[in-house]
């Protein structure tokens, strides 16, 4: 009794009516529950004060925000910084590479440090006195010498003859990647224009995940690492109803497809009670989860309902389906969309052997380095794989000329031909009439030193024999020589 007499106090205090703090107290209210009302008890009160009443109770007991607690102050900690060996980016040379570079020294001749490399990781192991080793030497400079380019030679004509001759005879079909149903990849002519054009995102997505060594032998860590890439969400593992009488839309949750994901009740709930436009809305009932509109409009309903149905529950986002593959021995994932960087940050996934056939995403995450040999590699499989050969070098040229800028261009008016330095030759590929007006207009030179501007205004071209100047100085007769 004297408690209950304390709680009429209170709420006679705050200014609540006897009638109403009577009626409180006898159905087990008590002023702190009222103060810190949720929407439940705010609806309970309402059923029994009526909205007016509830409006002048809440407005009474609207309890006070207290001020935050002062933090005591923690002196900040000297930071410790632990010697960490930065990674070797360069392997060192072995010995019979040394030993290579001294001959080399000692006969006063030079040879590219890649063919040195390639030589004694040839030889290793085998012992070849220094005399055949001088005369192996000789006979590399003499074969290199052959295969190196000519001074002023047109390496970009070649380059592009040699890429594009063949690219006139590949096919221009889509075919099914790695022997999975539904997964395509683009090959052929309209994927080496992807590569060229530099797109930010390619038409087929596809990554190769590979696994480390102690998880790509068990199918099982193999399924759970495809399991955490795969974007999955809630209309993928539940039924989705909209109850209209009820106000409120029913997840159906479908055991055998959580089963299948690793995914719990739980983890559901949480992921809904985080997405947007249902946030904290959710709650478990049997074993299904209801979310209740709180206001009373089919139109947020119905949005509530397409929001349920796409929230994301778990994987990468992205990344639409993953494949497990058996290849030379070991598990690898295949993917159905990109996304590099949050698939490295995931468990059992060896960084080092992942790849992506889109060069934009490579070059954001790895650098420029990294996007060049993926434009190497791309460029090369593709043509391959058409049954093409064509000079690893005229490739490497391509790449080189793509990303000397520290970014990757596309080869096009967008990129490089549209940032040579001669009008002319940016006239000569497209708009030209926009070209040559803005020059005009900012009062550009041409210094024709370009091969296709020096044809346009009928001179000799700058290469080959074109390059160099032939003077003729006759020789001055002595006295007394005769004819």
């Amino acid at each position: 009794m004297p408690a209950t007499k304390n709680a009429l106090e209170v709420f006679t205090r705050k200014g609540v009516d006897e009638k109403t703090a009577q009626k409180l107290v006898e159905n087990g209210y008590t002023f702190t529950k009222v103060a810190r009302a949720t929407e439940k008890v705010k609806r309970e009160l309402e059923k029994m004060l009526g909205e007016k009443k509830l409006k002048q109770l809440l407005d009474s007991v609207k309890a006070k925000e207290r001020m935050p607690r002062k933090k005591k102050e923690v002196p900040l900690k000297k930071p410790v910084f632990a010697k960490k060996e930065l990674p070797m980016k360069v392997v060192p040379r072995s010995p019979l590479e040394i030993k290579l570079h001294k001959l080399l020294e000692k006969e006063h001749k030079t040879l590219s440090p890649a063919v040195v490399t390639e030589i004694a990781s040839r030889l290793e192991g085998v012992e070849i006195p220094d005399k055949l080793l001088v005369k192996m030497l000789d006979l590399t400079i003499e074969r290199f010498g052959i295969h190196m380019v000519d001074p002023n030679e047109s390496v970009g004509i070649l380059a592009a003859q040699s890429i594009g001759e063949p690219g006139t005879q590949m096919t221009m079909r889509t075919f099914h990647y790695a022997g999975v149903a539904e997964m395509n990849v683009t090959l052929g002519l309209p994927r080496l224009i992807e590569i060229v054009d530099a797109r930010r995102v390619p038409s087929t997505p596809i990554m190769e995940i590979h696994l480390e060594e102690s998880a790509r032998d068990d199918l099982e860590k193999v399924r759970d690492t495809a399991s955490n890439i795969e974007r999955t969400i809630l209309i993928d593992i539940a039924d989705v109803e909209t109850d209209i009488n009820a106000m409120e839309v029913v997840v159906k949750l479908d055991k055998k497809k959580m089963g299948r994901k690793s995914i719990t009740p739980e983890d559901v709930l949480r992921k809904l009670n985080k997405a947007k436009g249902v946030k904290g809305m959710g709650e478990m009932r049997d074993a299904n989860i209801v979310i209740k509109c709180d206001e009373p409009s089919y139109k947020k309903l119905q949005r509530i309902s397409e929001d349920t149905k796409a929230c994301p529950i778990k994987g990468v986002e992205g990344i639409v389906r993953a494949v497990i593959r058996r290849v030379g021995g070991h598990y690898i994932v295949y993917t159905e969309g990109s996304n590099l960087e949050k698939v490295l940050e995931i468990a059992h996934v060896d960084k080092k052997t992942t790849s992506t056939n889109s060069i934009l995403e490579i070059y954001e995450v790895l650098g420029v380095e990294a996007a060049r040999n993926s434009i190497i590699n791309e460029a090369t499989r593709t043509l391959e794989e058409q049954g093409l050969t064509v000079d690893i070098r005229h490739i490497m040229l391509v790449s080189d000329l793509m990303t000397s800028d520290g970014d990757v261009k596309a080869i096009g008016r967008h990129g490089i031909s549209g940032r040579k330095s001669s009008v002319l030759a940016r006239a000569a590929f497209e708009i030209t009439s926009t070209h040559l007006l803005r020059a005009g207009i900012t009062g550009e030179v041409d210094t024709l030193e370009g091969v296709v501007e020096n044809i346009i205004v009928g001179q000799p071209v700058t290469v080959g024999t074109g390059a160099v100047n032939l003077i003729w100085a006759p020789t001055k007769k002595e006295r007394g020589e005769t004819k």
